[in-house]
């Protein structure tokens, strides 16, 4: 291995994102070779890298998975307040995974883990854009006055949402109805808040693909390794 950026470096290891390993050597907190480092330099594995009394080394076997998580699950490594995260599902595998964006703990659907903060990192950029599908079950009917709204962008409380796509939408006469909706942002809760903007209650929320990447009959609860095709179908080469 060649010498690389300390955040990259920092990155392949496994401990954080590119950007949160910038953030972490301009607060000081990263020391090479026994010295506080507050630029950006070239190392390599002969260094000696660490974060508090972590050592970094570069992981050589990048993780990619795609997780189906169920509802009432946290998309974080750890909580407070005891309830159950994605962690609890990956106790069986030996290499630390963490996971990419985040999902609603009422919501369920496709997230990705791994180990690769360059991969999560270039995923969550929004220059990437990548769009994520949401099936969406609610209370309310669709109109097409509602449609054009929620696809043209919609107040979610101080911030307009870009342009959605709506399909396979369906009115049912109990007053409910069912949709796929597709955003390329990922705002706090956004599909929720864009269809409370138009007086529609959301119940169910399933998050069905990112990008051409979908949960397919991956049931709630496992996960499967991604393959390189698809790593390059969502624009990333490793």
């Amino acid at each position: 291995m060649g010498k690389m950026r300390l955040q990259k470096y920092i990155a392949l290891s496994g401990y954080v994102s590119r950007r949160k390993a910038e953030e972490l050597i301009n607060r000081g907190a990263v020391t090479v070779n026994g010295s506080v480092v507050k630029d950006i330099i070239l190392v390599d594995d002969s260094d000696d890298i660490r974060i508090g009394n972590k050592v970094l080394k570069i992981q050589e076997k990048m993780l990619y998975f795609a997780f189906n998580k169920p509802e009432m699950v946290i998309t974080s490594m750890s909580d407070q307040f005891g309830r159950k995260t994605v962690a609890d599902f990956f106790d069986s595998v030996d290499e630390r995974v963490y996971p990419v964006g985040r999902l609603d703990y009422d919501s369920s659907g496709l997230i990705f883990m791994t180990n690769d903060g360059d991969f999560a990192n270039f995923l969550m950029h929004p220059k990437n854009q990548v769009i994520k599908t949401y099936a969406v079950s609610a209370k309310g009917e669709i109109t097409e006055e509602i449609r054009q709204k929620l696809e043209n962008g919609v107040d979610i409380g101080g911030y307009i949402t870009e342009k959605a796509q709506l399909d396979n939408i369906i009115n049912n006469d109990d007053g409910k109805c069912s949709v796929e909706i597709s955003i390329k942002e990922g705002k706090n809760r956004q599909v929720r808040k864009m269809f409370d903007a138009v007086g529609i209650r959301v119940y169910m929320l399933q998050r069905i693909s990112i990008g051409p990447v979908s949960l397919e009959d991956l049931k709630k609860g496992r996960y499967r390794s991604l393959n390189q095709k698809e790593l390059s179908s969502l624009g990333y080469n490793k």
